[in-house]
């Protein structure tokens, strides 16, 4: 792969990449002709400040875009684009550490690169963390999704001069503020698979593509999730389902919440959710959560998830305790919760509201301890 610089005689080249092409996390994913060549005018592709470059592959095909952003600055931005047809076949951080060489071989020394992304673009994501970037920022909220009209959080993604030189990758203290004080530092997190398997299922983090078959399950198990699930008061909407995949596959992500989806083994259909939430890093402790599409009920699925989990926190995770929570009156996840073994601690007497949020209700605690 190498890059070849874009020229302006191939204005036509440029506008057919950008508008035959999807960018779904970016502000306009569908930009058009028009957009294409006011930016071209205006020096969006070309200036003192921008400079384009073709990512081309080893037989000489264009299949990515970069601009790279205020050059005339110690710390230039970048914005890299992969086609439709090349994406997933790992020329993002190949192309990635190009345009860092490129950058850092420029005759005025730039002091690091930097690119941001929204935080629930995990093939963006992935791409700076293979190319040797770091993760330097969290900004809540602030990436506007103007098709959605939702705000998403951002990242920032770095790598200095200092880093790609050495081939390094420092990355950043972020309990500094913490440690300055004398008070405890984050607890570390350890790695861990996010797929895998019982006897019958195949558990794994979840994913964009998963979102319709969720959304069939839940439709079809409504009148039984609705007693238990605030989520499922109104029935959801698909878009509300993929909604809460982004949201959960960004949690997993910086570890604050781990979802699972399962899967029947044989068949590969979607039958239900689970995951460890309200995690405390600090002891570890977790909260097993879940869900069964209701025509896979009584066949003991959700006792083999929840015994796997159980394992998988155990084991992978360091859990010094797992517990369940339910409502007093849904004895089929009271029933779960003891045929995995799991002791009942106590009943928390009114200590939440029915999912429609009308009455009082009691919750049962079950534990498990290391």
């Amino acid at each position: 792969m190498h890059l070849q610089e874009w020229t302006m005689e191939e204005q036509e080249q440029l506008i057919h990449f950008m508008t035959t092409n999807t960018w779904p996390y970016h502000g306009n994913s569908h930009p058009g002709r028009s957009i294409i060549e006011k930016s071209i005018e205006e020096g969006g592709y070309e200036s003192d400040e921008v400079k384009t470059l073709w990512v081309e592959n080893e037989n000489g095909d264009k299949i990515g875009i970069v601009k790279i952003h205020d050059l005339q600055d110690a710390i230039p931005l970048f914005d890299l684009r992969i086609a439709d047809v090349s994406r997933g076949m790992g020329y993002g951080p190949k192309a990635l550490r190009l345009v860092a060489e490129y950058v850092f071989n420029l005759s005025e020394k730039k002091i690091r690169l930097e690119g941001h992304t929204r935080q629930d673009n995990l093939a963006m994501r992935k791409t700076f963390e293979r190319a040797g970037f770091v993760k330097e920022a969290h900004l809540r909220q602030a990436w506007f999704s103007p098709i959605e009209n939702s705000y998403y959080d951002a990242v920032t993604y770095g790598i200095t001069r200092e880093d790609f030189m050495a081939g390094t990758t420092t990355p950043v203290i972020w309990e500094d503020g913490v440690k300055a004080r004398g008070e405890k530092a984050s607890p570390a997190i350890p790695n861990f698979p996010e797929s895998f398997e019982s006897e019958r299922l195949v558990i794994r983090a979840p994913k964009l593509e998963d979102a319709e078959g969720a959304w069939h399950a839940i439709r079809r198990s409504i009148p039984a999730l609705r007693k238990w699930m605030p989520w499922a008061q109104p029935e959801p909407e698909l878009h509300v389902t993929e909604e809460s995949l982004r949201k959960a596959i960004a949690n997993f992500i910086t570890r604050q919440d781990l979802r699972f989806h399962l899967f029947h083994k044989e068949t590969g259909e979607f039958i239900g959710s689970s995951g460890l939430h309200r995690i405390d890093w600090s002891i570890p402790k977790f909260e097993i959560g879940y869900w069964l599409a209701t025509d896979f009920e009584g066949q003991g699925y959700m006792t083999e998830a929840v015994q796997r989990i159980e394992q998988f926190a155990f084991e992978e995770l360091g859990a010094r305790r797992v517990e369940i929570h339910c409502d007093e009156r849904n004895s089929k996840s009271r029933s779960v919760a003891e045929r995995a073994g799991f002791v009942l601690e106590g009943i928390l007497k009114q200590n939440a509201l029915s999912p429609d949020g009308n009455i009082l209700r009691n919750t049962c605690i079950y534990a498990k301890i290391d």
